[in-house]
């Protein structure tokens, strides 16, 4: 993932999408792509590797022992933007909302199996990557999903 500051590139991320591919249906455990802006930014002053659970703090700070006393878990660590689609029938309303599917960019207990697919639709990050980059960011930022994109034509896309 590249994240940029006043048209520059600022960082590179490994990141983690969907095990499913991109797709954008409702229920279909893909990725959505297109252009998205992020409408909230939940986990402001939590500690490193803090659980949420319906966007909410559990009080829990993951651990291997918390993984093994739960291992039905899908662990949304650290922070959480979500997202939301600004194109109509392709990410946004309909049966194809990213808001409305829970989409987010968020931290992983699974930092190992980062650059490989493997979430149920959202964007997985280290959490200390996902720390820097939600106090980096503003609500509204823009996002933009790309698939099979290189690194040269996002850099030209972005830049001046």
């Amino acid at each position: 993932m590249y994240a940029f500051a006043n048209q520059q590139l600022w960082r590179c991320y490994t990141i983690s999408t969907a095990l499913n591919g991109p797709g954008e249906r409702n229920g279909s455990g893909c990725t959505p792509r297109g252009m998205h802006y992020i409408r909230a930014k939940i986990g402001a002053g939590l500690p490193p590797g803090a659980v949420l659970r319906g966007r909410r703090w559990t009080g829990e700070v993951y651990s291997p022992q918390l993984q093994q006393a739960h291992p039905e878990r899908d662990w949304i660590l650290s922070r959480i933007l979500w997202l939301s689609g600004t194109e109509l029938q392709r990410n946004r309303l309909g049966d194809c909302d990213t808001f409305r599917r829970y989409i987010y960019i968020h931290g992983t207990a699974d930092e190992e199996r980062l650059g490989q697919p493997y979430s149920h639709g959202c964007i997985r990050m280290h959490n200390k990557d996902i720390i820097e980059l939600y106090n980096h960011v503003i609500n509204a930022c823009p996002v933009e999903i790309c698939e099979h994109t290189g690194e040269a034509d996002i850099l030209r896309r972005h830049t001046i």
